[in-house]
Parts: C-alpha cells; structure tokens; sequence
C-alpha cells in the first residue's frame, strides 16, 4: 500500500499543473485569492513555474525577508540587504490548496543548498519559506518534513516570518513570456529566449530531475 500511494504523488502533483499558461477561465471564484511567498532562487524561474499551474492568477517577483527598505535588484543582487529573491503566488484556494503548492514547491528547487541555488549563489538566492500565521507554519513545516524522507538527507530551507514583500522592478515581470528586446552576449533577443538560456544555462532543471526524478512537477 506504502509503494501505491507513493507512486501517485507524481500524479497528483502533475494534476495541479494546466497545460501551457492559460490557468484563468474567467468563472467567478467562492472564495478571495490567498497567497503563498516563498523563496527559491531566481525569481524568474518561481514564476514562470507557478503561472502553470491551475488555481494561480498570478505570481509577482519582488524582495522580502531583508533590512533594507525598497530595495533595487542591484542592491539586493549585491548583497549586504537581507533579502531574498521572491515570489508572492497569488491563487484561488478553491482550485488549488497551500499545502498542494508547497509540495510542488519542494520539488521545484534544490532544498539541500543553503548557499544559493544552482548556478546563482549568495544570500538572495537562498530558499526561503514565508507564513503569516501558525496553519500555515504547521503546513510548511510538514511539506517540509515530506520532502525530508523522500530526500533522505537534511533540507535546509528555512521556514520564516513574513515581511513586507517589495514588487521588483516592472522588467523583472513575466519576463520568461515577454518579447521585449534586451541585449546579451548571443546579441539582442527576445527576453522570452533569454530566459530559456539562462535556464538551461544554470542546469536548473538538470538538478531538479536529478533530485526529483519522475515526481518533479515543472520539468
């Protein structure tokens, strides 16, 4: 029975996410939109995640957990502010539980790093869990204790009061899904497929299989 219901959380979790990114269908929803912040590494990545998943209007990159108030990404990628790279995911509780997403979120980064994660490193992109109040610490802390056994080895993410959350600057937005030009060093190109490389680049979803395997939702 043990092996069974182990072989089904990759379904379940594979569930929550909609094909492409069309995860709104304009029914009017019972209940508010909620929201999880959470930290986990580049803030791109978090969201472009996040936006596929069914229940989710929206996640917005921003900054929290540091001192520094309204902080610049040049301060926070700096380092010195505190803060972390972060993303508030904005969901329909009705569609989608907390406790759903932060499985989906476990396995959507490396939670043994506690020094960054993948190839971007430093104290902004530290992994970071951020509640508000004492469910929602208890559901962390059980997400977070599952992801421990499955591991087998020790998840250094930290689970955190929350703080004010500060919206990053307005080009750090949907940047995986824009068209906007930015230039790099393949040339000007879409931001859209400056992303994917920048993906692909830093192995993210390399690391995550290789944690993960078959019950890694995003790759």
């Amino acid at each position: 029975m043990k092996t069974f219901a182990k072989s089904l959380r990759p379904l379940a979790l594979s569930a929550a996410i909609v094909a492409g990114f069309a995860a709104q269908t304009g029914i009017a929803r019972a209940a508010p939109l909620e929201t999880l912040t959470v930290a986990g590494g580049c803030f791109w990545c978090v969201e472009a995640d996040f936006e596929k998943v069914q229940g989710v209007e929206e996640a917005i990159s921003g900054y929290t957990g540091g001192r520094t108030e309204n902080p610049t990404y040049k301060e926070v990628s700096r380092g010195g502010t505190g803060h972390y790279e972060a993303v508030e995911i904005k969901y329909d509780p009705d569609v989608v539980s907390y406790a759903q997403l932060l499985d989906l979120f476990f396995r959507s980064i490396d939670p043994l790093d506690a020094g960054g994660q993948f190839c971007d490193r430093g104290e902004s992109y530290r992994t970071a869990i951020f509640v508000e109040n004492e469910e929602e610490r208890r559901l962390a802390e059980e997400a977070k204790a599952t992801a421990e056994a499955e591991l087998g080895q020790e998840v250094v993410t930290p689970i955190l009061d929350a703080q004010e959350f500060y919206v990053a600057e307005e080009y750090h937005q949907d940047y995986y899904k824009s068209d906007d030009k930015v230039i790099t060093r393949f040339g000007w190109i879409d931001k859209q497929d400056a992303y994917d490389r920048y993906r692909e680049g830093c192995r993210r979803d390399e690391r995550i299989i290789e944690l993960w395997g078959p019950e890694a939702p995003f790759v």
